[in-house]
C-alpha cells in the first residue's frame, strides 16, 4: 500500500515538475503579457521550421503549460507594464512596422 502511494506521489510530482516547460521559460524572460507559454507553444506548433519531434513534445506539454499559465495569471497581470515609456515603445514599434516600406534615412558619419 505504501509503495503504491509512494509511486503515485513520485509520478505526480514528476509530471508537475516537468509539465509547463514553455510557461516557465516564457516567464523567466521579459514581460510577455498573459499566457506567454501557451502562445509560444501554439506558435511552435504552427511553425513550418519546427521538426516533428519537437512538435510532439510541445503538443504533450501544451496542456500543462496552459495550466501553469493560468496559475501564473495574477502574476502576469501584476507585472503588466503600463508606464508611459512602455506605451511609447509599443507605439514606435507599431509605427515602424507600418512604415517598413520607407527605409530610415542614413545617419551622417562623423
Amino acid at each position: 500500500m505504501i509503495k503504491l502511494t509512494l509511486l503515485k506521489l513520485t509520478l505526480f510530482s514528476g509530471m508537475m515538475i516537468l509539465g509547463g516547460c514553455s510557461s516557465v521559460m516564457s516567464h523567466t524572460g521579459g514581460k510577455e503579457g498573459t499566457y506567454p507559454g501557451t502562445r509560444a507553444s501554439a506558435a511552435m506548433l504552427g511553425d513550418d521550421d519546427t521538426n516533428w519531434g519537437t512538435k510532439s513534445l510541445v503538443a504533450l506539454d501544451m496542456p500543462f503549460t496552459a495550466v501553469m499559465d493560468t496559475l501564473l495569471l495574477p502574476w502576469d497581470l501584476f507585472r503588466t507594464d503600463n508606464s508611459v515609456k512602455s506605451r511609447v515603445e509599443k507605439s514606435e514599434q507599431k509605427t515602424q512596422a507600418t512604415n517598413a516600406v520607407i527605409p530610415p534615412a542614413p545617419m551622417p558619419v562623423k
